[in-house]
């Protein structure tokens, strides 16, 4: 991506993400191209075809031989099927269900023209304080807007930044794993100690997590992966979802004009009132409970990964045929060691795999795209193998006679 970045003419027509320090921070629509681009040549050659639909429902055949991906624009039949889903949608927060109608709540932040009616001096809560609401944040500023914006979280905190000189990854975890959370944490709290003893950055260490991260994982028991999940999981996201410094320095502006604030709280109730969006809120370490009125409240508490097979029909077909079953961590669906679906009878369905960040469950970190990038090589090759095995080379496509391959 790098390669393609500088001979694209990208950055000469968005000069603002180059940042003092050289590297460059480009906007995520320039990543969509590149990867439009490389798949062209595949979809011209026919090698890749591309159904336009969304997929409603995805059905075994009565033989278990095949698969039939019901899609808005017809049925489309395979030998195989792979689940690459992308993030589901962020889960309404109950407290803000009374406010789902409303003309001033954004569930969705990313659909087409979300932002488009509020207004320059509206008042706008932003629900989470991830990279998607540091997003919404400098997204308001570039079109104008000068109100009040105030984000909200349980814990209160806030992505953290790039360093302004990149290192190498820092320490070592995997020679001798934790087999504990507490043991886990113990290291990198260790590790972050001999980094400043040795004048390295913190974010050193984080990407030598990062780089681990499957062996690390590997090692911990399933108690101790959930134990990982609920108590530790929120500070990992700061540190590894790092913010770009184009928008911190929009979010630390804003912070020094009074008109964007982060806070700890926990939602209570909401109440559309002509308009007026009332939220009702306990900040962290008080009793009292707040009630504020708000222009617009916009929802980024992240993909509701717990809620995936609910939120997607085509998974929630697969669930309800029991060919797919939610991991014990609520990160997405639980998978084999070899990227097969498992069923609700506890056995790997052959022909279904799972590609991406619903496969955390069992690979542990598969949000950036290095991981998927790498998670998905190691999918192909197991539909290489799948392709070597069936009866004869005819067999590939013997299901899709009315239909393209559904990958």
């Amino acid at each position: 991506f790098a390669r393609w970045l500088t001979g694209s003419g990208e950055l000469e027509h968005d000069p603002d993400a180059i940042w003092k320090n050289g590297d460059a921070f480009p906007r995520r629509r320039v990543f969509g191209r590149y990867v439009a681009e490389h798949l062209a040549p595949y979809l011209g050659s026919g090698v890749v075809h591309h159904v336009q639909g969304s997929a409603i429902r995805v059905t075994r055949d009565a033989s278990g031989a095949g698969w039939t991906v019901h899609t808005s624009a017809g049925p489309v039949a395979s030998d195989i099927v792979v689940l690459a889903a992308t993030h589901p949608q962020p889960a309404i927060p109950a407290a803000l269900v009374q406010l789902s109608e409303a003309p001033g709540f954004i569930a969705d932040p990313y659909a087409p023209a979300a932002l488009a009616g509020i207004g320059p001096e509206a008042s706008v809560l932003i629900v989470g304080s991830g990279l998607t609401s540091a997003d919404m944040v400098a997204e308001l500023d570039r079109r104008g807007h000068r109100g009040r914006i105030l984000a909200l979280s349980r814990r209160g905190l806030r992505s953290r930044g790039h360093p302004y000189v990149r290192g190498e990854p820092f320490g070592d975890f995997a020679s001798a794993p934790a087999t504990t959370a507490l043991g886990l944490l113990r290291a990198i709290r260790a590790t972050l100690t001999a980094a400043r003893a040795a004048n390295v950055n913190w974010q050193s260490v984080f990407d030598q997590l990062r780089l681990q991260g499957p062996v690390l994982w590997a090692a911990l028991a399933p108690p101790e992966r959930a134990r990982l999940v609920r108590r530790l999981r929120v500070f990992w996201d700061v540190h590894r979802f790092r913010i770009a410094p184009q928008v911190a320095a929009v979010l630390d502006r804003r912070h020094a004009a009074g008109t964007f604030d982060t806070i700890a709280a926990r939602l209570v109730a909401s109440n559309d009132e002509d308009g007026s969006l009332a939220v009702s809120f306990q900040r962290r370490g008080q009793t009292r409970i707040e009630t504020t009125r708000f222009d617009a409240v916009i929802n980024t508490t992240g993909p509701a990964h717990g809620q995936a097979l609910q939120l997607n029909p085509a998974l929630s077909s697969l669930a309800e045929a029991g060919l797919i079953r939610t991991d014990q961590y609520g990160l997405g669906i639980e998978t084999s060691l070899d990227s097969r679906a498992i069923g609700s009878d506890g056995e790997a369905v052959a022909t279904l795999l799972v590609a991406g960040p619903l496969a955390r469950g069992t690979f542990g970190e598969l949000m950036g795209l290095p991981e998927v990038a790498r998670h998905a090589q190691a999918v192909a090759a197991e539909i290489a193998k799948l392709l070597v095995t069936l009866p004869s080379a005819q067999a590939i496509g013997a299901h899709a006679a009315h239909g393209p391959l559904a990958g």
